[in-house]
């Protein structure tokens, strides 16, 4: 039976790890590579940076605190924000990531998952879905971009699809109405995705306690990415791992 895993993520802006509310409301959370190397220290399986303002600013992900997180990071690590090229990605690459992941660039430009795909593997190509509920009291979600300031309309689970079949090996699938809100996961949403497609969903966004972590994994999730409760200190991955291993989830210890 494969593990579960326990994936921090580092929410990055100017070179400073920070945290909000829907991607809103950024506050101070540390120096990545201090955060990083505590992270696989306390039982942490992956970890995942994002830089949360490379797109809105129109730029490429800093490179230089990839390097910096690299150095004192033995898990795997996937790096997203602003890759807009496969150059972009190659760049991340070589300064230490293990996996690339793009966001609003292949809601731009599809075939970018094709060429990433094609030219690093689907093992190192995720697609980060951020969905939000359809306003209005529709159901189903739409894709959200440019953290989550632009709707556009795009049905989360065809997108999931899509991306899936240009390239994608692995889904990072954040649900913009729980982001930093601490109540659970968006199990609806994990169910609907993880059935329509046959590699790994990452589930994201709404942590709080070790229940919402077995609710996501009994959802469909394959693994589960938290920040505010880690960077809190309110519990810790391997924390995180004994409570889960009490209801039978089978993770790394």
């Amino acid at each position: 039976m494969l593990t579960r895993r326990i994936i921090p993520c580092l929410d990055v802006r100017d070179g400073r790890v920070v945290k909000g509310v829907k991607f809103q409301g950024l506050r101070d959370a540390g120096d990545p590579a201090e955060q990083a190397s505590r992270y696989e220290r306390d039982g942490g399986d992956e970890l995942v940076i994002l830089d949360v303002s490379a797109t809105a600013e129109g730029r490429a992900n800093a490179a230089h605190t990839v390097a910096a997180v690299r150095a004192v990071l033995g898990i795997p690590l996937t790096v997203g924000g602003g890759i807009r090229a496969v150059e972009d990605a190659a760049r991340l690459l070589d300064a230490g990531a293990d996996k690339i992941s793009v966001n609003t660039a292949a809601v731009s430009d599809p075939a970018l998952l094709s060429r990433l795909s094609e030219r690093f593997g689907a093992q190192c190509t995720v697609i980060a879905i951020d969905a939000a509920r359809r306003e209005g009291g529709a159901e189903g979600w739409e894709v959200v971009t440019h953290a989550g300031t632009r709707r556009t309309g795009i049905d989360v689970i065809a997108w999931a699809e899509e991306a899936v079949a240009r390239g994608a090996g692995e889904i990072l699938l954040t649900s913009w109405d729980r982001d930093g809100t601490r109540s659970g996961y968006d199990c609806a949403l994990l169910t609907a995705v993880s059935t329509a497609v046959r590699v790994p969903v990452i589930a994201s966004g709404g942590a709080d306690t070790a229940q919402h972590c077995v609710d996501a994994l009994e959802a469909g999730a394959d693994a589960v990415l938290a920040a505010s409760i880690f960077h809190d200190g309110d519990t810790t991955p391997d924390a995180l791992k004994a409570e889960l291993a009490t209801h039978g989830i089978e993770v790394r210890r």
